[in-house]
């Protein structure tokens, strides 16, 4: 039996899906790790670490998500490449 695919396909699980699946997981385990920000110091602006830390995930979450969303949207005109290549 071979795992060759057929042409004009791309495997299932490729780096940019990968990678796009990093972008999203790093956020989730930067927020649940919580004893790595259970402190009150150092504090910002008179605002705890623990509050200031939580806080400051909400954009970067926004750049990781707008990244896998690139990486994923890239991956899909590819497999819609791949597909309209290996019909003609």
């Amino acid at each position: 039996m071979s795992s060759e695919q057929p042409p004009g396909t791309l495997p299932a699980v490729t780096p940019a899906r990968v990678l796009a699946a990093l972008c999203l997981a790093v956020p989730v385990v930067a927020t649940l790790w919580v004893s790595s920000y259970t402190k009150a110091d150092p504090g910002l602006g008179g605002v705890p670490f623990f509050y200031w830390y939580q806080l400051a995930w909400v954009p970067v979450s926004a750049v990781f998500t707008v990244g896998a969303y690139l990486l994923i949207n890239r991956d899909e005109k590819a497999r819609r490449a791949a597909r309209a290549g290996g019909e003609g």
